[in-house]
This record gives structure tokens, sequence and C-alpha cells, in this order.
């Protein structure tokens, strides 16, 4: 079994799906789980390519929020789009990182998502609220890569 397979168990997936179903029903924004195997370049410049791939740039309010994981690398990012970029506080990204990095170190790995997601849809209802009409316009499934 890879890595990639051990991740996450299925009911932990079921947790990370749940919480991103929790955290968008009041927010007009998107959050997207994505995990890979490896990446065998710049980690945050291939997040920003599935970012795309996943077409979460094609939001109204370009208020999509993707944490890209790279298992074997070890390694994670959280990459906000242009219009949730503009209004966060300075410190947000950094905390939210911090948060999920702590969780991670003590291989708590759901949990640290989870509480990213918590985190952003927590930001995202403040600054895209939902509002009656809003439709969900992404997939909340874990992707893998």
């Amino acid at each position: 079994m890879s890595n990639l397979e051990n991740f996450l168990t299925a009911s932990e997936e079921e947790a990370v799906i749940n919480a991103i179903r929790e955290a968008e029903k009041n927010t007009s924004g998107e959050i997207r789980v994505h995990i890979e195997q490896n990446c065998d370049t710049n980690v945050y410049e291939h997040a920003m390519e599935v970012f795309h791939y996943l077409k979460m740039d094609n939001t109204k309010a370009q208020n999509g929020v993707l944490i890209y994981v790279a298992v074997d690398k070890k390694a994670f990012v959280i990459y906000g789009d242009k219009g949730i970029n503009d209004v966060v506080g300075k410190d947000f990204w950094n905390t939210t990182r911090d948060t999920i990095a702590n969780h991670f170190k003590s291989g708590k790995f759901a949990q640290g998502l989870i509480e990213g997601i918590q985190m952003a849809g927590k930001e995202l209802s403040d600054h895209f609220p939902w509002y009656h009409g809003n439709t969900n316009e992404l997939d909340n499934s874990i992707s893998k890569g």
C-alpha cells in the first residue's frame, strides 16, 4: 500500500469531506483538498497548477481555497484565489498553515485538514457570506493525483 492510500482512512476522508460541506454552508466560497503521492517540482507552483486543473479559478467571486498535500515530500500548500487573498488579514494563511503543520507533525493528518478547512471556512464566511440562490460551484470530494 502506498503512502497516499495510508494518508487518510475512509472514515477520516469522510470527516474531511463533511468539514468542507459544513464550512461551505455559510459562504459562497469553495474549499477543496487535493492529495498526491509526491511532487517532483516546486510544491507551491504545482499547487497553483492543481488549482487551475480543478477549475478552482472559475468561481464567480474568485474565492476558492485549495489545500494541496504532497504525501511523500511531507509538504502542503494552502492556496487562495485572488478574491480571498485581497480581503484576508496578513497573517491568516500563516496561522492556518501553522495549525495544519502542528497536527501533521504529530501524525494527525485528518485533524489538521479539518481545522484548516474550518479556519478557511470561517474567513470565507466573514468576507463571502452565503446568499440565497448560491450554488455549490465545485465538488466537495477529496481529489487525488
